[in-house]
């Protein structure tokens, strides 16, 4: 009796026979094992990319809301200083309907004057400052010399002499500069 012969006679050619077709059946098996993998995968691809959706959307939102928050904010800050200004917007409309033949030129000016003082006020209490720099040091930086003229000594050299037009700083950040003539001593 061969191998063969004895292995059939003990059943054992059965189990090769379901060996052969183990594979076929764990095939499906396999392939679902592997599938497993890839669909853990795909799942956490998937709540990844929902994570990115919604922290873009969500970046988008915060970019969005500030934008607004800042522009209502500008519009308050421009609301109170108009608000500051109206006193002098209303004094100044007085003057304008005043009949000049019926009024004193004094008057006018005074009158003008405590407008412009009222104005000056309102604005250097929302930040404004003068840049009026008469006999200080010439500074690039916050003067626009648009002249010179003779010193009269060395140590007047590079002073501001006269100025044509003020300069103004608003919280500390230059808006126009001061445009004024500056002493050069030619000695």
């Amino acid at each position: 009796m061969s191998k063969r012969d004895k292995q059939s006679a003990d059943g054992e050619d059965a189990a090769p026979a379901a060996e052969s077709d183990m594979p076929e059946a764990s095939a499906p098996d396999a392939t679902g094992a592997d599938e497993l993998p890839v669909s853990d995968a795909e799942q956490q691809l998937s709540e990844q990319r929902d994570k990115y959706l919604r922290l873009a959307a969500e970046y988008d939102n915060f970019r969005k809301r500030t934008s607004k928050e800042r522009g209502e904010s500008w519009s308050r800050a421009q609301g109170e200083l108009v608000t500051r200004l109206l006193d002098a917007l209303d004094d100044l409309s007085r003057f304008a309907h005043v009949d000049p033949a019926t009024t004193d030129p004094m008057t006018l000016h005074k009158g003008i004057e405590l407008v412009e003082q009222k104005m000056l006020k309102a604005l250097t209490a929302a930040g404004l400052e003068i840049i009026n720099p008469v006999d200080q040091t010439f500074d690039p930086t916050q003067h626009e010399a648009v002249s010179t003229e003779a010193a009269l000594s060395e140590e007047d050299d590079h002073t501001v002499a006269r100025v044509f037009q003020s300069g103004y700083r608003f919280n500390g950040q230059l808006l126009r500069p001061a445009r004024v003539v500056v002493k050069q001593w030619n000695g």
